[in-house]
């Protein structure tokens, strides 16, 4: 009797340890599903931020090309073979020497000495800030016994 006890026990059993099996495997592919699916997420995030980074120092890389473009016309149009054909564009000519004009400053001298300019008077350096809390506390035990001497003697 206690062999066919045994015997519908186990029978019993095998069918609730194959559901616990199913069960198990049927969790562990769940849980590869979602780490699954939260690693492509990242890595979809991760590649999306990468197109963006290139196209900005795409980007970059294009907007120092020009900088540098225009830096070189800026120079081109500042150079002095340039300025001096848009003087004579605008209608300018060499001044020769019959064409400059001297004035006359009455009481100029151009061979006088240059005055010496004013020097500042010197700045008092600021005294070193070195008080510490210590001594701090101690300038206040200091000024309290001071004053604790003074009430105590009548003054």
């Amino acid at each position: 009797m206690s062999q066919q006890w045994l015997q519908h026990a186990l029978r019993g059993r095998t069918w609730q340890m194959q559901r616990q099996a199913v069960a198990l495997a049927a969790l562990g592919i769940i849980i590869a599903i979602i780490i699954g699916a939260l690693y492509l997420a990242q890595s979809a995030s991760v590649s999306t931020l990468g197109r963006q980074l290139e196209a900005m120092i795409t980007r970059r890389n294009q907007l120092e090309q020009t900088n540098e473009q225009l830096r070189s016309e800026i120079a081109e149009l500042r150079s002095v073979p340039r300025l001096l054909a848009r003087a004579q564009e605008m209608g300018f000519a060499n001044a020769g020497r019959e064409a400059i004009e001297y004035l006359v400053v009455d009481g100029y001298n151009p061979n006088r000495q240059p005055a010496a300019a004013a020097t500042p008077e010197p700045v008092q350096p600021l005294p070193v800030y070195d008080e510490s809390f210590t001594g701090w506390l101690q300038q206040q035990w200091d000024s309290f016994t001071r004053q604790f001497r003074s009430f105590s003697s009548g003054e």
